[in-house]
């Protein structure tokens, strides 16, 4: 299962974030946590100090090899200088999965141990002083795409993604790579202003946009937030002692949070596993391709000297079964 966590900067969303992820460690749930934020700090918030964090392997630095790996013997993509961060999977494409080992992995993920269960971190890397006047950050970003576009995930395992701030969540066509989105909002008009542009900009693609209710400190703020939200929100975090103790550089046992606030968790994870039964692979196949042909027009056949647009197999959905069937997650090793 594929969940995002969007919401306004300040917002509390990389907290939130990161303990939803220490509840599905806890509960012996395979996870891979992806920070996609251009503010790096989902590692810090998964208990890493600076220096640890800093050493992450860079999913953006490593998109050559990414790309040759998953292009595997896919006829349709001549080089991997001709993929771009959309590049749907075709036929002979390798894909992945969330519990296997794949050069994907071994380059750029790292495990993190939370109360002595694992978990596998990704992070885009930062946005640098050499990246400045160059290059956008969303390209950094491109390598989440390509690895969700090629990932097949199922029940009761889970990619948890740590997006970026604000609008830029729908800079790409990344926004619809995910079975639910989280939206962390504020009791304020900012937060709720930010939540009505995600409504709007979600509405024409199907996005299953959910609200959870941050810095709540009382019921004027919970009726706000319901006020505004509507059936969206479906719950409020509320203050926690845990997570101040955590943030001023303490290892609480995850244990001790709040009950009030460990079931909100338990609260998300239903939302998400009861999305499994809403999920259309083919239609997450078509968006694939939608925001491909618009990137290969807008761009990319310019930049790669292709056409893009035949990178297409017409054939081809992604989805468990085709998985299952292929066992396309084997192949040598990319040097």
């Amino acid at each position: 299962m594929k969940i995002a966590f969007v919401g306004k900067g300040g917002s509390g969303k990389t907290t939130l974030s990161s303990l939803f992820i220490r509840h599905l460690a806890a509960a012996g749930r395979p996870v891979v946590a992806v920070d996609a934020d251009i503010n790096q700090h989902l590692g810090q918030a998964l208990g890493l100090d600076e220096q640890q964090a800093a050493a992450l392997p860079s999913m953006g630095a490593e998109l050559p090899h990414i790309k040759e790996y998953l292009r595997g013997g896919n006829p349709r993509i001549a080089s991997a200088e001709q993929m771009i961060k959309t590049t749907p999977p075709g036929s002979g494409s390798r894909l992945l999965r969330i519990t296997e080992e794949n050069p994907v992995y071994a380059r750029c993920a790292r495990t993190v141990t939370l109360d002595g269960a694992p978990v596998r971190l990704m992070a885009t890397g930062a946005y640098t002083e050499d990246d400045l006047g160059v290059t956008c950050y969303h390209s950094k970003v491109g390598a989440v795409e390509l690895y969700l576009n090629h990932l097949v995930d199922g029940p009761g395992e889970y990619v948890v993604v740590d997006m970026t701030a604000g609008s830029d969540s729908f800079a790409s066509g990344l926004f619809t790579r995910f079975d639910v989105t989280f939206l962390a909002a504020e009791p304020t008009r900012k937060g709720i202003s930010v939540y009505r542009q995600y409504k709007e900009y979600a509405r024409d693609y199907d996005i299953a946009l959910r609200v959870i209710g941050n810095k709540v400190q009382g019921p004027d703020d919970l009726a706000y937030l319901r006020r505004e939200a509507g059936d969206d929100l479906i719950a409020a975090f509320g203050h926690s002692d845990w997570v101040r103790r955590l943030e001023q550089g303490a290892e609480p046992r995850f244990a001790d949070l709040e009950e009030g606030n460990r079931g909100v968790l338990r609260m998300l994870q239903q939302e998400v596993d009861a999305a499994h039964a809403l999920r259309d692979w083919e239609r997450y196949t078509r968006q694939m391709v939608h925001f491909h042909r618009r990137n290969a027009e807008t761009w990319g056949n310019a930049r790669t000297g292709a056409d893009l647009a035949s990178q297409v197999d017409p054939d081809f959905i992604l989805g468990e079964q085709r998985h299952l069937a292929t066992g396309a997650v084997a192949g040598a090793g990319v040097g």
